[in-house]
């Protein structure tokens, strides 16, 4: 009885084990019974569920511009913003940053998708009022929802902005060479996280929190990813007053950091690269920023991007990295090349 007692309780444990490796326990949702508070102003989507946002610059009564930008990975409506209100005051603009489904003070979106992304974006400003069209940012990977935006609501846009824009190694239009030679550039362990993530969604909880193997580069801080003038703007953040990065995955990391990346490098229902301009005599302000020595996003890929779309204004920073948003110099110039339509210099 002994052999078939200790098989009995291996195949348990291992049934139980397998069982809290792959499922992500339940979302703590703000506001619910034991569940973190809610201390944001939020608004409620006609879904039911709770978006949470953070105002700047003019008020939205006055402003002449107004511009939602989109938060990226790991990052909140709270995402620091270089920018002063005296400049915010002489540009009359108005920022709306919200904290994207799941992340920070945002209910949950278990059927988040790239196509739901546009529509909290159009709800959203529709429940505060911004007008029938408004100014569009997004940054990293925050740039999924933007690319969904200029897809489903195209109609509603005043102008565009794709700061450092994540690429999907899987959009069909990309050449099967070149897509390749720049996933084999990547760390092993993100070329693991980017396959599953694709390929076999179910089992990103597992990958991304499992310590067998290196399983992100971008979770683990790896100093790979950044580069000189990424190092300088970090180095400047402590000096910035803390913006509380607990409260970003405050709900579970499953449903904001895991959920990003399933919906971003899974399959999309649009390819980008065959979207037409938002703007009817495609020469509307549309703008890519892309760093030449960004370490995250490669910049053969977003030559191809910019390439594929020549309605898009394409700027490459020479030693730009992946943190431009967040240098006060370049994060202004962005806003008035948007808003302005001012040529930048770098």
């Amino acid at each position: 009885m002994f052999p078939v007692v200790a098989a009995a309780f291996l195949v348990g444990l291992f049934a139980y084990y397998a069982y809290h490796s792959l499922v992500p326990p339940r979302p703590k949702v703000c506001g619910s019974p034991g569940g973190p508070p809610v201390t944001a102003p939020r608004i409620k989507l006609a879904n039911g569920r709770h978006l949470a946002y953070r105002e700047r610059g003019v008020s939205r009564e006055r402003a002449k511009h107004k511009v939602v930008l989109v938060h990226g990975f790991d990052s909140s409506k709270d995402m620091y913003i270089p920018l002063s209100q005296e400049v915010m005051k002489e540009l009359d603009l108005y920022i709306l940053v919200f904290d994207r489904a799941g992340y920070g003070e945002s209910d949950p979106n278990p059927e988040r998708s790239v196509k739901s992304e546009a529509f909290d974006i159009q709800e959203l400003a529709d429940r505060l009022n911004l007008g029938h069209k408004f100014y569009l940012m997004g940054a990293s990977i925050g740039t999924y929802p933007v690319w969904s935006c200029t897809k489903y609501i195209p109609h509603r846009l005043a102008g565009v902005m794709l700061i450092v824009p994540v690429i999907n190694f899987w959009w069909p239009s990309f050449p099967p060479q070149l897509v390749a030679e720049t996933y084999k550039q990547q760390l092993k362990r993100d070329q693991w996280k980017l396959w599953i993530a694709h390929h076999t969604p179910v089992f990103v909880y597992w990958w991304m929190t499992q310590r067998l193997f290196p399983y992100s580069s971008i979770m683990e801080r790896h100093p790979i990813l950044l580069n000189e003038r990424d190092l300088k703007t970090i180095q400047a953040l402590p000096k910035i007053p803390d913006s509380d990065e607990q409260k970003i995955r405050q709900q579970g990391v499953y449903e904001s950091l895991h959920r990003d990346l399933m919906i971003h490098f899974g399959k999309w229902e649009f390819d980008p690269m065959e979207l037409k301009s938002p703007f009817e005599d495609a020469r509307g302000p549309v703008y890519l920023w892309q760093g030449h020595n960004d370490k995250l996003v490669p910049v053969e890929m977003q030559r191809y991007v910019a390439k594929k779309l020549p309605w898009i204004k394409y700027h490459e920073v020479p030693d730009g990295g992946h943190l431009m948003i967040h240098e006060g110099k370049l994060c202004e110039a962005m806003f008035r090349e948007l808003l302005l339509g001012e040529e930048p210099s770098f």
